[in-house]
């Protein structure tokens, strides 16, 4: 793919003409909406610059492997084979920069972990799961904090809500979204039979301030005293926090021991569920799709399968399989998994790029 010449000193008449509105603009709104955009740019001004000064770099190499010093053309024509082998990579880098892709690509991310069908053993399965993004989360330097919890009976998590803040974190785990199937032979299982159960992720990416505004008038604010296990503060302090959005009737809550942090961390959750809704009105093609991925939780909807006794998992929206389930499911080669996914999603806006030049 050849990208035009005006395409890319477009680009940088844009990124110079925002970097000249960010040295005379005065309103912080303004400011800051600038400063994202010049950000955002910046990547892909780099990528441009780069390629227009390998192409023009490319002209003056093919003058001087034609100069009379042989001597000189011969260094011209070995600098110019080169340069022909780097400028692909040079298009390819810019192309994807450019194709189209979601504007929350390197924002921080909001976890969700249901157990769906399968009671106890599906609470162990969602355990599991949240523990292999953790441990891939630890692995990549992003830091992950627990929101809200509902532990299963036996063990694992009827629900887990947890940020994870860092560089692209949505970028990289926003194809998780859907129902996650699982094939063993359960813990709480006494005559070896293997079942299937399945769990839900939803992967939100994490609303900004300047994403989302929240107005205090359409909030609902209850304390309550968490159950459970934790002694005389549990049964002493209304310490919980339910929020209900009252436009919406997104209902959050948050019960640990802090007020002052269930309600900061019951906020964080309902803005990136708001900014959810917001992203999907939007765009009705892409909530058509999560809702398509995430479901109800049953077993019959799902994007992957985790077969133990095989050592297999399998991405059905790729029909990708690997044999290495045992260091996927601790995170470790968890990537195994995304990359595919994310070079099947590159191809597809790059496909998408080459339609609209």
């Amino acid at each position: 793919m050849r990208l035009p010449q005006a395409r890319l000193e477009q680009l940088m008449d844009r990124f110079h003409e925002l970097e000249a509105r960010m040295e005379s603009a005065s309103a912080g709104v303004e400011i800051v909406r600038l400063a994202k955009e010049h950000a955002e740019l910046r990547p892909v001004a780099q990528a441009a610059r780069a390629l227009m000064d390998a192409r023009a770099g490319r002209e003056e190499l093919e003058r001087l492997s034609a100069d009379p010093d042989p001597d000189m053309a011969e260094l011209a024509r070995a600098d110019l084979e080169d340069l022909d082998a780097r400028l692909p990579g040079l298009e390819r880098e810019i192309a994807l920069l450019l194709a189209p892709r979601d504007a929350d690509e390197k924002a921080s991310a909001i976890l969700e972990v249901r157990a769906g069908t399968g009671g106890d053993e599906a609470a162990l399965f969602a355990g599991d799961l949240f523990r292999m993004y953790q441990r891939y989360a630890q692995e990549q330097g992003w830091k992950v904090e627990v929101e809200s919890v509902s532990e299963g009976e036996a063990g694992g998590f009827k629900e887990i809500i947890a940020s994870i803040e860092g560089e692209g974190v949505f970028g990289r785990l926003k194809f998780e979204s859907g129902v996650h199937r699982v094939q063993r032979v359960p813990a709480t299982e006494a005559q070896g039979r293997i079942h299937t159960s399945a769990a839900t992720v939803a992967v939100l990416p994490e609303a900004e301030d300047v994403d989302i505004e929240i107005k205090d008038g359409d909030l609902r604010i209850d304390t309550y005293r968490s159950s459970g296990a934790g002694g005389q503060h549990v049964n002493k302090t209304d310490s919980a926090v339910r929020i209900t959005h009252l436009p919406t009737g997104i209902v959050v809550t948050s019960s640990e021991k802090s007020q002052h942090q269930n309600r900061a961390r019951a906020l964080k959750v309902l803005k990136a569920r708001l900014y959810q809704t917001q992203r999907e009105a939007l765009d009705s093609e892409r909530s058509e799709a999560r809702k398509t991925q995430v479901g109800s939780g049953d077993r019959s909807e799902r994007i992957r399968t985790y077969n133990f006794p095989q050592g297999r998992v399998t991405d059905h929206r790729i029909n990708l399989t690997l044999y290495n389930l045992p260091k996927i499911i601790e995170g470790e080669a968890l990537d195994d998994v995304i990359g595919p996914l994310i070079a099947e999603d590159q191809a597809a806006r790059l496909a998408s790029l080459e339609q609209s030049l």
